[in-house]
């Protein structure tokens, strides 16, 4: 099995994806077999090596991961937690307005990485690394796994229902803004990952 993963992804090797050159960091993160061949691609923004690193390291909870958001019917769900293998990994729906910049706050977490994926909607979500975390808002959190800031710089993406994001621990994080200039209804899925 673990071969057939991993020829699927172009990768015929178990070694630490750490050790990658760039360019192969970049074939193995073009296949679209590390997330389960789903038709929504990885904005440009995901840190590849990290993602393949990751990946690697657990890549039974990351195929799970992306096979729920490629196989189940993402507009019907209920809005609640899905709880796909427990509190290792669980989908959270949920739907609402975007906001002005300055009704959001940064975030970052340190046991999960976020997969975000807007399914009906758009919104702006701007990420900057942890490194430019400024002013702590709110202290971190552990019952929620989650810290607020200011930065000190960001770039901003636009996520709509052609690409995910994925957040790891050292990616601070805003999501939610508006694109427009009016808020408008967004249906988001956030798939929580626990890194081991």
């Amino acid at each position: 099995m673990a071969a057939l993963i991993s020829g699927s992804t172009g990768c015929n090797e178990g070694a630490d994806p750490s050790g990658w050159s760039e360019k192969k960091t970049d074939e193995w993160f073009s296949k679209s077999g590390w997330y389960a061949d789903w038709k929504v691609r990885p904005d440009g923004s995901v840190n590849k090596k990290e993602m393949a690193v990751a990946w690697f390291k657990n890549k039974e909870r990351w195929g799970k991961a992306f096979s729920f958001l490629k196989e189940t019917d993402l507009d019907t769900l209920e809005l609640r937690r899905y709880d796909i293998e427990g509190d290792n990994l669980y989908a959270l729906v949920s739907e609402y307005q975007t906001k002005e910049e300055n009704a959001a706050k940064f975030e970052a977490h340190r046991k999960y990485a976020d997969i975000q994926y807007v399914a009906r909607g758009s919104e702006i979500i701007q990420i900057t690394p942890l490194a430019m975390r400024d002013t702590i808002t709110q202290e971190y959190d552990a019952t929620r796994d989650i810290e607020f800031f200011t930065v000190k710089e960001h770039a901003s993406f636009d996520a709509n229902p052609g690409r995910f994001f994925v957040f790891f621990p050292g990616d601070a994080h805003k999501p939610g803004l508006r694109t427009g200039a009016e808020p408008a209804p967004v249906r988001k899925i956030v798939l929580k990952l626990r890194l081991d």
